[in-house]
């Protein structure tokens, strides 16, 4: 079957695009998926408020009733949008890291950065309580980022091993789990608390606060991404095949790289450590538009932001008026579906 591709050569640039044709398509529908979920997720709680209600009040139109302006605008839209903000760096930083290692498998949560950006994030949040909210994503990138680079050495050896860099982040994430754990046994019952609540990968209280803290490193490392997708196409498919095609090896994974943990790390502080949407939300994306960069990574980003919207809601709506933080719902959806990725790949 031929497939038909979009070909975009922005003139203030020398690049260009390559799309395949399915792509504008599933991010549209994507979109829309996304407002839905968003109108749904806000309009539920102890308070319902009918979807119209909601789009009018996000939309800024007169509502029926006075209560709805400050439940929408201060209490609900902020925990969504950050929820949304927190799915999309997740989804990215995956889908760089399984084109940075050829690894399919490859995953923030899985090979330990995540556990690199929890443990300064918890070490903040315990240790240092008083210090100001902007801190805590500049720390998680700091450990996200230091981890990436470790894994990264230690698994080199002529070349990058997927096995080696699964096995090397694996042990990773269980020292800086325990060293985690160490610091809550050992802290005040009230930081300790707050630490628990996080963990767990929760967006319940976000403020307005939160998301300005994370926006600022989305509004950087999503375009430094998606300019760099050609280059992580050709970083796919091997280091000698990229010098090849004329591509700066080392300069161009530094970037990705560099990319992949801030994004992990940012959203990592604000949202906590939501485990698997980096491995499902690429997944998803290349059965939808394929595995080139250039569509693949808005539509994993895309994705990665309505799952974990989704879960939200479902942790929401699930068990009510018990509320599951989303972390719980996105681990029980992930962890059958890594066991399929495992059983498949064995089969190959």
């Amino acid at each position: 079957m031929r497939k038909s591709w979009l070909v975009i050569r922005p003139q203030q640039l020398p690049v260009s695009f390559h799309l395949d044709q399915r792509v504008p398509t599933v991010l549209l529908v994507l979109g829309l998926v996304t407002l839905t979920l968003i109108v749904l997720n806000v309009g539920q709680g102890e308070y319902p408020i009918p979807p119209l209600e909601v789009l009018k009040t996000i939309l800024g139109m007169p509502s029926t009733n006075p209560d709805y302006p400050f439940i929408i605008n201060t209490l609900r839209l902020p925990r969504t949008l950050v929820a949304f903000a927190a799915g999309v760096g997740l989804a990215l930083s995956g889908t760089i890291l399984q084109g940075l290692t050829r690894n399919p498998l490859a995953d923030p949560g899985i090979i330990g950065i995540n556990a690199g950006a929890g443990l300064a994030a918890v070490s903040l949040i315990v240790l240092f309580p008083t210090v100001p909210l902007f801190l805590l994503p500049l720390s998680a990138f700091a450990g996200a980022l230091t981890v990436a680079i470790l894994i990264y050495l230690m698994a080199w050896d002529k070349g990058s091993s997927p096995l080696r860099l699964i096995l090397m982040g694996v042990g990773f994430a269980a020292v800086l789990n325990a060293l985690t754990t160490l610091i809550i046994a050992f802290g005040e019952i009230n930081n300790v608390s707050q630490a628990f609540v996080w963990l767990a990968g929760s967006v319940y209280g976000r403020s307005w606060e939160h998301l300005g803290t994370i926006l600022p490193w989305l509004g950087v490392f999503v375009p430094l991404s998606l300019i760099l997708a050609m280059s992580l196409n050709a970083l796919s498919l091997g280091d000698d095949m990229a010098k090849g095609l004329g591509a700066r090896v080392e300069w161009q994974r530094g970037l990705l790289l560099l990319s992949s943990a801030a994004m992990a790390g940012a959203s990592v502080a604000v949202a906590g450590t939501i485990g698997f949407v980096g491995l499902i939300a690429p997944h998803l994306g290349r059965q939808l538009v394929g595995p080139t960069h250039e569509g693949l990574l808005p539509t994993a980003a895309l994705t990665g932001g309505v799952i974990v919207v989704l879960a939200d809601w479902l942790g929401r709506v699930l068990f009510a008026p018990i509320e599951l933080p989303c972390g719980v719902v996105t681990a029980a959806i992930g962890t059958p579906y890594f066991l399929y990725l495992l059983i498949r790949n064995r089969k190959r």
